[in-house]
């Protein structure tokens, strides 16, 4: 019992010590709907520009969500230029949901780059709105952006 003890301390002074390559931000929404006046804003540096990126939408939900999929705008502005895309994310299909299912909550993260991006040295700020037709968006808990280091 010591031993495992010893063990455990060990495993966690050096997985203490390791850095995380990933920023994540979510916005929760306190009422469970989401209006398209709500935005989602996130925003961090970028300081290594020798690694490729993956970049997610983040968004958690009730299995009540009444659609299988969500329109979302989301704009980026970078530190040399602003761009802003309407995506549709399809979130499952007539039989299940494609994310993970915690009980009756339902976690989707949803690559929006094709490929790993390398970005520039500097700051990054993402703005996301829901633009579904139903407004506000009933039975959705947060939204909100993730980008990993591509390993």
């Amino acid at each position: 019992m010591k031993q495992l003890t010893y063990i455990l301390i060990i495993i966690a002074t050096f997985t203490s010590c390791t850095t995380l390559d990933v920023f994540e931000k979510s916005k929760t929404f306190s009422n469970h709907s989401w209006s398209n006046k709500d935005s989602v804003a996130a925003t961090f540096e970028i300081k290594d520009t020798n690694t490729l990126y993956n970049l997610y939408f983040v968004l958690r939900h009730e299995d009540a969500y009444s659609y299988r999929n969500i329109w979302v705008n989301i704009t980026m502005q970078s530190p040399d230029t602003t761009i802003s895309v309407k995506r549709n994310f399809t979130l499952g299909d007539n039989e299940k949901w494609g994310g993970v299912a915690m009980s009756d909550i339902i976690e989707h993260r949803i690559s929006f780059n094709n490929t790993p991006a390398k970005l520039q040295k500097g700051l990054y700020k993402f703005t996301i709105h829901q633009i579904m037709r139903e407004d506000p968006l009933p039975h959705i808990l947060s939204a909100g952006i993730r980008v990993e280091k591509y390993h």
